[in-house]
């Protein structure tokens, strides 16, 4: 029995349909695409459209029930970044944060958040030798207004946003690191 062309397309496209229907390979494809999507470095505001943060007055809780004021950031530089687990553009994206907290963790205030239970967290975390600490809102920011993640806000010392970016991005990029040093320098 010979398959002709448009025979063999519709079983690729039927093949193709189920793989990214099965959730055990759905989200390794979609983070693969994802990491493809993240090679693009975020870039910063214009000056004059940059918001700036309202209130400090926010606390977040870390694995220890220990809470974490985010006054502790102000005159300091800061990145926020909102995530989960199970969202292949933050999965994509984790590598270049990672890279860039083990550079900066000693200059820059990294602040990661996510609202799953902190055993997915910390197993998550433990998988990918991933360094970081993780915290929870408790309660939420009125300030951070965030809809979907990733979402990750650079903040200089004077408390404005310098970067906004919502979805996948290349954190560690060369761009990101020349303004993160600049906004150090200020």
């Amino acid at each position: 029995m010979k398959i002709n062309k448009s025979k063999r397309n519709n079983i690729f496209f039927l093949i193709v349909i189920a793989i990214l229907i099965i959730p055990q390979t759905r989200k390794p494809i979609q983070v693969f695409i994802q990491k493809g999507l993240a090679l693009i470095s975020p870039s910063a505001i214009n000056e004059n459209k940059q918001s700036s943060i309202t209130s400090y007055n926010w606390k977040l809780k870390d694995e220890n029930e220990t809470i974490f004021n985010f006054e502790e950031t102000k005159g300091k530089v800061v990145l926020v970044n909102f995530w989960a687990t199970w969202c292949p553009p933050c999965i994509a994206e984790m590598p270049s944060l990672q890279k860039l907290y083990s550079d900066y963790n000693n200059r820059v205030e990294f602040v990661f958040i996510s609202d799953e239970p902190f055993e997915t967290i910390h197993s998550f975390l433990e998988k990918n030798n991933f360094a970081f600490k993780v915290y929870k809102e408790a309660p939420k920011s009125d300030f951070f207004n965030v809809k979907s993640i990733p979402r990750t806000f650079l903040i200089d010392k004077q408390g404005k946003i310098v970067i906004d970016k919502t979805g996948a991005a290349n954190w560690n990029s060369e761009s990101v690191r020349n303004t993160i040093d600049d906004l150090l320098k200020e």
